[in-house]
């Protein structure tokens, strides 16, 4: 398996422009593109440990920079006073791929940061809700109400609240293996007509322990149904359910 290293505390050559930008105090439309590149080839010539395909994409990165440089450097034709507003920025192509870098990075860390509170369960137990047709009379419900009833009367809502909370099913947030695989129990059914051309469904699962198990053995005596390797039949209405194993011509399947 490839190994994929992290360099530091950055995943990528547009991570490290973004720091160095930031560091430098620059205006990201306006990058100090000499500063930058120096500052950049430094970081990857200090760089003891590279992984080869993360290497490749800081080189590539680096051999941008050395060309937006020596473009900047060189000196500028002279142009007619119409022609200079429509004169290219070189740095202009990287500065689209930073702010679009930056844009998809605050991104993740928006779903990265929602990702950690979804899926979050608030249970409680089942009540009777009261439907009450006729109006309430707000006046003659305070009558006589003092602090210390009101007091006594919230005390009482909140117990019933926390009566009503279900704190005993808990959510498993660990995914468990599945237990019982399709093939096995396909294979189990074949086994068990192996020696019986024809049984009922209830004699294939007379030994599941589980709902989940009797469901796959279920889902696995359709896929034989599919395979043709087997036939079924039911003569009434949520009646039995025979297996019969299909005689092919020239022998058994």
């Amino acid at each position: 398996m490839p190994l994929n290293i992290k360099i530091e505390n950055f995943q990528g050559p547009f991570d490290l422009l973004l720091h160095l930008i930031k560091k430098n105090k620059m205006n990201i439309y306006d990058i100090k593109i000499h500063d930058i590149t120096e500052q950049y080839i430094k970081y990857i010539n200090s760089m003891k440990e590279m992984d080869l395909e993360i290497t490749s994409e800081f080189i590539v990165i680096a051999a941008s920079l050395i060309e937006i440089k020596s473009r900047m450097l060189l000196p500028k034709p002279k142009l007619e006073e119409d022609n200079k507003d429509r004169e290219k920025d070189p740095r202009k192509q990287l500065v689209d791929k930073l702010l679009q870098y930056k844009r998809f990075k605050a991104a993740a860390e928006f779903f990265k940061e929602r990702a950690l509170n979804i899926g979050r369960m608030y249970g409680k137990m089942p009540e009777i809700i009261e439907v009450k047709n006729k109006s309430e009379d707000m006046e003659e419900i305070l009558k006589g109400i003092d602090i210390g009833k009101l007091h006594e009367v919230y005390y009482k809502l909140i117990n019933l609240y926390k009566s009503k909370l279900n704190r005993e099913n808990t959510v498993n947030e660990n995914i468990t293996v599945d237990k019982f695989k399709l093939e096995d129990k396909m294979e189990y059914i074949m086994e068990v007509l192996e020696n019986k051309r024809k049984i009922g469904f209830s004699r294939v699962i007379e030994n599941c322990s589980f709902k989940i198990e009797r469901i796959i053995t279920f889902v696995a005596l359709l896929e034989l149904v599919k395979l043709r390797n087997i036939s079924i039949m039911q003569y009434k209405n949520f009646g039995e359910i025979y297996i019969e194993r299909v005689i092919e011509y020239g022998g058994e399947s």
